[in-house]
């Protein structure tokens, strides 16, 4: 099936000093797999993160999202299909490196009331509702997960262990966050398509 919106791979790689690991930052609609030891990060406001991996292999991984604002006029049609597709490109990718189905298992963060912009529409809301009943159909069991409320979060994930820390960001000291998810609300706008927690402050 040809897409018009891609989900593309996560491209920002880096060495994390703190945690001695190999690294990648998802950016908003990015996603990134991994079979070895690595560290996944990234900052969510309204969207969310599906972090997911398979318990024996650990091979996991991570993708960033939000469904776009339709003006609430179908929820379950062109709206839920950014959201499938995003949940679809990743755990088909953690099958092709051979993750088996049976054995995956998610964690989700996000959909915080962050912005003002999509605050009244209750985008955050919807991502969070939408990211747990892909789940629940999929039979993918939810081991734990930190959603809504009112503040963004910068998610740390190890897939190779499942281990996750989450730390609230109660000030964002810049708009970079905003900007990133404004900016991927308006490709998204414009662009159709087919077809245990650890909390540190």
């Amino acid at each position: 099936m040809q897409h018009s919106y891609d989900e593309p791979l996560a491209t920002n790689r880096y060495f994390d000093r703190k945690f001695g690991l190999e690294a990648a930052k998802i950016l908003p609609g990015e996603y990134f797999v991994s079979c070895d030891e690595a560290l996944l990060v990234t900052v969510l406001g309204s969207c969310v993160a599906a972090c997911i991996r398979d318990t024996d292999s650990g091979i996991g991984g991570m993708n960033h999202f939000m469904l776009p604002d339709d003006g609430g006029r179908n929820p379950l049609g062109m709206s839920a299909r950014y959201g499938t597709y995003a949940m679809e490109v990743l755990i088909n990718h953690l099958l092709k490196l051979g993750a088996r189905r049976n054995r995956l298992e998610a964690k989700v963060f996000g959909g915080g009331a962050v912005l003002a912009s999509l605050a009244s529409s209750n985008v955050g809301a919807k991502n969070a509702e939408f990211v747990l009943d892909f789940l629940k159909t999929e039979k993918i069991p939810v081991v734990a997960k930190d959603l809504l409320d009112s503040y963004p979060r910068k998610v740390y994930y190890f897939p190779h262990s499942g281990r996750v820390l989450v730390k609230k960001l109660h000030r964002v000291h810049n708009d970079t966050l905003f900007s990133r998810e404004n900016d991927y609300k308006v490709r998204l706008t414009g662009s159709a398509i087919e077809g245990d927690v650890e909390l540190f402050v």
